[in-house]
């Protein structure tokens, strides 16, 4: 079952599905945003800004970063059947006892996080309510876990269509009738109806099997999942204060517009990157812990994985440094057209950092935390943290894309060398091959935006390139299906 699910053809059906998954809920999220702008107005739309920020960051610190745990553990033991039944039934567990942890904090905290995020308490009673969108919000992020973990694709891509599509046809005319006090309520209900909808799918793709807690024999499971979980969280959070960090520095040594102009930049490139990774994410990684103990099954779905990633993210990374200045114009305006060379750079280093993200998992897959931590944790975040300031300080906003592009081909070298000396993989010829072709062709075709030349010509060229890479990708997609 694992050597069929690491077919090309696998692969890339389920990338593609929960790509366009993604790319639904991107759609459905601006269609919200349009309703709201219209509905409530510039004022109704920054207070549902605050909103959601809230909640992302509550459930984010409720969920402890188990859902990646779950995701590990459920895929581990997916051909035990026995396993796989206590497993998911402590997943669900711990799912629901930190979804009710989340709810509480916000009910207790509701004053204070309306004095924090508004300057005053009047929000108190929305985030009194919020609680509730926070215990479906976590408890819904356990469910979608299990189902990534047991690589129900289907299952997943139908339930988040289900809950994206039901939330935005209910909360929308609670934004018509209620304004900005519809805001929590449309929260609540887009939870909720995402919560049913993964609950339905795992009734669904999970045989039912009577399993009968015992916290004596099922505690070490737990603890495991939450150590997991926290390593998970502490990562993240490091990544988040460096990011924060490196805010502040620009804003000190350079000023409030610098900050502005990398953020837009780095905001565009995210979102535009985001579908590609998260669905990698949700295909990849179960499929790499389902063959954890074989070493040779294993470095079968890495090499794969490597050649797909480079054989899509060049002709993906290439258009992204091509259209810069179009899709400024398009999501932001004019005034930003400065960031365009920053962006360029920082869509080069998408197609490293695409080649980063298979060979960053192979620790946490291989149940390595400690190594997963200290790489992905401390040495890739301290290392992007120290050159963006180094740079910045030196090159100004320009620094900060040399900065990415360097620490993205860092990591790439660093983790080559620790998968190599630890586990004993390299990738094998195919993979090397489809890697450096991608970074030659990546290369040459951010050189063209560089050369002392026309505006037109520079578009010709990296046209041709781009279309060249995309042409070539085709073809070798095309000859592995």
């Amino acid at each position: 079952m694992a050597e069929n699910e690491n077919s090309y053809k696998s692969i890339l059906k389920g990338t593609s599905i929960l790509g366009s998954v993604q790319v639904f809920q991107i759609l459905v999220n601006l269609i919200r945003g349009k309703f709201v702008a219209m509905f409530l107005g510039p004022e109704g739309m920054g207070i549902a800004s605050l909103f959601n920020s809230s909640a992302n960051t509550i459930s984010r610190f409720a969920s402890l970063g188990l859902n990646l745990s779950f995701v590990k553990e459920v895929a581990f033991h997916r051909d035990e059947p026995d396993k796989l039944a206590q497993t998911i039934r402590i997943a669900k567990l711990l799912a629901i006892l930190t979804a009710i942890l989340g709810a509480l904090a916000t009910l207790l905290l509701a004053t204070p996080l309306s004095i924090w995020t508004f300057g005053s308490p009047d929000y108190a009673w929305q985030y009194a309510l919020m609680a509730v969108a926070i215990f479906f919000m976590v408890a819904g992020y356990g469910e979608c876990s299990i189902l990534q973990g047991l690589h129900k694709v289907k299952l997943i891509s139908i339930t988040s269509l289900a809950g994206a599509l039901s939330g935005l046809l209910c909360g929308v005319p609670l934004y018509y009738f209620f304004g900005a006090r519809g805001i929590v309520p449309a929260m609540i209900i887009l939870s909720v109806t995402s919560y049913v909808c993964y609950r339905i799918g795992l009734i669904k793709g999970v045989p039912k099997r009577k399993v009968r807690l015992n916290w004596k024999e099922h505690m070490p499971v737990a603890k495991k999942m939450l150590s997991t979980g926290i390593i998970l969280l502490s990562s993240s959070l490091i990544n988040t204060c460096c990011t924060y960090l490196i805010n502040i520095f620009v804003r000190v040594y350079g000023d409030l517009a610098d900050v502005g102009l990398f953020n837009a930049a780095n905001s565009i490139t995210m979102q535009y990157v985001g579908v590609v990774f998260s669905a990698m994410a949700l295909d990849y990684f179960p499929r790499l812990t389902a063959v954890a103990e074989d070493m040779t099954r294993m470095r079968s779905v890495i090499d794969r994985q490597l050649e797909l990633v480079a054989i899509v993210a060049t002709p993906l990374s290439l258009l992204l440094v091509a259209t810069a200045p179009i899709v400024i114009r398009i999501l932001l305006t004019s005034q930003f057209l400065p960031v365009t060379p920053l962006m360029r750079w920082l869509g080069i280093s998408i197609l490293l950092k695409a080649i980063a993200y298979p060979l960053g998992y192979i620790a946490f897959a291989k149940d390595n935390r400690r190594l997963f931590f200290l790489l992905e944790g401390v040495v890739c975040n301290i290392l992007y943290l120290g050159l963006s300031l180094l740079f910045y300080r030196f090159f100004g906003l320009m620094g900060l894309g040399y900065a990415a592009v360097l620490e993205n081909g860092l990591c790439i070298i660093l983790y080559l060398a620790v998968n190599y000396r630890t586990y004993g993989y390299l990738p094998n010829r195919a993979a090397w091959r489809e890697i450096a072709v991608g970074v030659i062709t990546g290369a040459v075709g951010f050189t063209a935006t560089l050369l002392p030349i026309s505006a037109t010509i520079s578009y010709l060229l990296i046209g041709t390139i781009c279309l060249f890479s995309s042409l070539r990708a085709f073809r070798q997609i095309r000859h592995r299906i």
